[in-house]
């Protein structure tokens, strides 16, 4: 039989072979071997005599032996016979049999293009290149038809997108000023976001939004602490010139098993100097720091013994990326006031990336899988704290803390904790 891949010559056929078809059809035996009809069909095609081709492999249809590329085959003979009807029917024939048979997808899009049908004709496209093994292991002409189908589908999707935004232009749609919850929803149906969702690794409270950066007007203390941006800057500018109060972020621990998939553990690049750690204040960096805590005196940090809050300036080194992560809670914000921002630094958050820019704070969930990068040749310095999410209660916020006490006086152990 033919190769699903391709309508070629099978690799057993031979010059007696085909001389022997070849008679016994002049001689109208046609109740002949699906293997030589095979070794006929290919030869023909091969010479582009689709009459004989076609002659050939529908007897084996007819015989009930065709497999898909005896399919694939016939359907390339009617197409040289300009017969489209029978080559579309050809290659339903090989879905049936093959439903991800990548030449037939392309094939049944071609044939939906070509009816106008460019939405179904989009879908069989994208389901090709989805179907498609690496291009290395394709042979060249198949290579141009999945290349051919990815162009279509980015113009499909161009032509889809603009019709769209015409029709939301006219009802007052306007891309920078209309509700960002739908514009995030425009690009994902357009697939040019994913789909971010809460992941902690700790714990999770149930029925919190999922959203990725939060609108700074829910938080009433954000102006005070940008305005003290200044006096914070200056004492963060004081504790770099001794640069050993740096220490790594992420610290390893002989006592734990554990992996350093990022290369981080120990790693400067990432580095930290807290004020409070884990809920404990660490007096004298406080003490080198006052304009910075004076600043943070309305925010409403998470509160848990033992675990939080934390604040502490954060230093990412020039050429330094923090990988993909997530956080350990859900019940908690993170916040950042950045302080000495180069160029090309950045924080993506879910679908989202961010420019910081300097004396301006975000609040973001960090259980949403974010990274960040500083791509300059100096180093980024940002004030980090947490906050309780806005949507608990008070009472909810209260019992959030009382179960993790509980849960380290129950261990007798310092908890393994982070921000």
């Amino acid at each position: 039989m033919l190769s699903s891949h391709a309508a070629a010559r099978p690799k057993y056929l031979t010059t007696d072979l085909v001389t022997e078809t070849k008679m016994a059809l002049e001689m109208g035996n046609l109740a002949m071997d699906p293997r030589a009809l095979a070794a006929t069909g290919a030869e023909a095609l091969r010479r582009g005599d689709a009459r004989t081709a076609r002659e050939a492999l529908e007897r084996i249809a007819s015989l009930g032996q065709a497999d898909a590329g005896i399919y694939l085959a016939i359907a390339h003979a009617c197409r040289l016979q300009k017969d489209h009807v029978a080559a579309y029917a050809a290659v339903e024939n090989v879905l049936a049999l093959e439903p991800f048979n990548v030449r037939a997808l392309i094939q049944k899009a071609d044939h939906l293009a070509a009816l106008g049908d460019a939405r179904v004709a989009s879908v069989f496209y994208q389901t090709a290149l989805n179907a498609a093994p690496p291009l290395h292991e394709l042979p060249p002409d198949l290579r141009e038809d999945l290349e051919r189908a990815k162009a279509m589908c980015n113009e499909y999707a161009a032509q889809f997108e603009a019709f769209l935004r015409r029709r939301l232009v006219a009802k007052g749609f306007e891309s920078p000023r209309s509700s960002t919850r739908f514009r995030q929803s425009f690009d994902i149906l357009l697939g040019k976001k994913k789909i971010y969702f809460q992941q902690p690794r700790t714990f999770y409270f149930p029925e919190l939004p999922q959203i990725q950066f939060y609108d700074n007007r829910h938080f009433p203390w954000i102006p005070k602490v940008e305005a003290a941006t200044g006096d914070i800057r200056a004492e963060v500018v004081e504790l770099m010139k001794e640069s050993s109060v740096f220490k790594p972020y992420v610290e390893g621990d002989s006592r734990q098993p554990g992996k350093d998939e990022s290369g981080l553990a120990g790693n400067p690049d990432w580095s930290a100097y807290y004020l409070i750690r884990d809920g404990e204040i660490v007096h004298e960096n406080v003490a080198r720091c006052p304009k910075t805590i004076a600043a943070l005196a309305d925010v409403p940090h998470t509160s848990m013994k033992g675990r939080s809050p934390s604040v502490l300036f954060s230093l990412l080194r020039p050429g330094a990326r923090i990988p993909p992560h997530t956080g350990l809670v859900n019940t908690r914000l993170i916040c950042h006031l950045p302080l000495l921002v180069p160029p090309d630094c950045a924080l993506r958050v879910g679908n989202e990336t961010r420019v910081p820019v300097e004396g301006k704070v975000w609040v973001f969930d960090d259980t949403m899988e974010h990274e960040a990068w500083n791509l300059s040749d100096r180093p980024r310095v940002i004030l980090l704290f947490e906050v309780w999410r806005p949507e608990l209660t008070d009472e909810e916020r209260v019992l959030v803390s009382t179960m993790f006490e509980a849960i380290d006086a129950q261990s007798g152990k310092k908890p393994e904790w982070g921000i």
